[in-house]
């Protein structure tokens, strides 16, 4: 069964007078545990699919369905109960929270969405930084750590729900080399032990080379899929 599945979806904007058709009915599907990048030109469409599969904008037109539940007919209550509970976010900007602890902001999903026992929310959050190497720097803030750090955090808070779909915007943007294909490696490290399911929107070779299955965007539209072995399907 398909993770991911979409038929026919559409994304319009309203501008003023004029409508703007961001997303022009494509298909596709992404199985569970995948390791999947949407690329293309700035304005292709990318950000736009990822809001969609996060349940943050719904479709214009079309059916998108996600671990076997259509989010096109969820009201906005629903759609956000749904994503607390199944999908995580990266940001190119981590997105952490100032004021908080590393170890706070990986457990602030569980606080926000999910009513866990203290004892079991936090034996999750530790068990969390401990996977991805930061179990030693939960007392630390933000400002303490390093940029490759506090991504290892949002990876963290990201998967801390038990999400079965994490979404990463372009997530190695603002790093150096060195510690972007660590970040990629501690991911794909993520996906094999959780078997999550990781779809990145990116211009970085590094995680196109590391997709299995690469969505090619333009003007709104689907042009091909190519899997980690080289084929192509248009």
């Amino acid at each position: 069964m398909s993770l991911v599945n979409a038929t026919c979806i559409e994304k319009t904007y309203q501008v003023g007078d004029i409508s703007v058709r961001a997303i022009r009915g494509i298909d596709f599907t992404i199985d569970p545990a995948s390791f999947v990048s949407f690329v293309g030109p700035s304005g292709s469409g990318k950000s736009t699919l990822l809001n969609m599969i996060g349940c943050l904008d719904p479709p214009t037109a079309g059916s998108l369905t996600i671990i076997g539940q259509d989010i096109t007919i969820m009201d906005r209550k629903q759609a956000a109960h749904f994503r607390g509970e199944h999908i995580g976010f990266v940001f190119q900007d981590f997105n952490l929270i100032p004021v908080l602890t590393v170890f706070e902001n990986v457990e602030y999903p569980l606080l926000m969405v999910q009513n866990w026992p203290t004892k079991k929310r936090k034996a999750r959050v530790n068990s969390l930084l401990e996977a991805v190497g930061m179990g030693d720097q939960g007392n630390k803030y933000p400002r303490q750590i390093s940029g490759g750090q506090k991504q290892r955090v949002a990876v963290a808070r990201a998967l801390v729900t038990n999400a079965k779909v994490v979404l990463a915007d372009e997530p190695t943007a603002n790093l150096d080399g060195e510690t972007a294909n660590r970040i990629i490696s501690l991911m794909k490290k993520m996906r094999d032990e959780f078997g999550t399911t990781f779809i990145f929107s990116t211009h970085d070779p590094k995680v196109m080379q590391s997709a299995e299955i690469i969505f090619t965007l333009e003007d709104g539209k689907l042009l091909k899929r190519r899997n980690d072995n080289g084929g192509t399907n248009d």
